[in-house]
């Protein structure tokens, strides 16, 4: 079973920054892609941003340019830093982590995480 384990999220202003990190545990062989998706009340889940295990990076056209994701393949880790926030960044962000474990596929969800954007 993987463990995803997300921190980072919290109040900020608008036009501020905040950074987003989870962490992925377990008998991974693989994980292929990371990845963060985002709820506001209300509104269906969505894609943040995914990056694959070589960089290749995927964002939301609403984040893009403000928002970069990383990932450290070495610590199972995956990091959205979220600069010039907006009110409309106001949601729960989950973490995702799609690979292999123990030789069967996983597709593993975080716990959520809450971010607040006041103005």
């Amino acid at each position: 079973q993987v463990q995803l384990v997300e921190s980072g999220g919290g109040l900020a202003q608008a036009g501020g920054s905040l950074r987003l990190s989870c962490a992925a545990s377990g008998s991974i062989s693989s994980i292929n892609p990371m990845g963060w998706y985002r709820q506001a009340p209300g509104k269906l889940r969505e894609l943040v941003a995914t990056i694959t295990s070589d960089g290749g990076r995927n964002y939301a056209d609403s984040v893009k340019g403000r928002f970069t994701i990383s990932r450290d393949n070495a610590k199972n880790t995956v990091y959205l830093q979220m600069n010039s926030l907006k009110l409309e960044d106001t949601a729960v962000y989950y973490c995702n982590a799609r690979g292999l474990t123990s030789g069967r596929l996983f597709d593993s969800w975080g716990q959520g995480t809450q971010v607040t954007v006041s103005s």
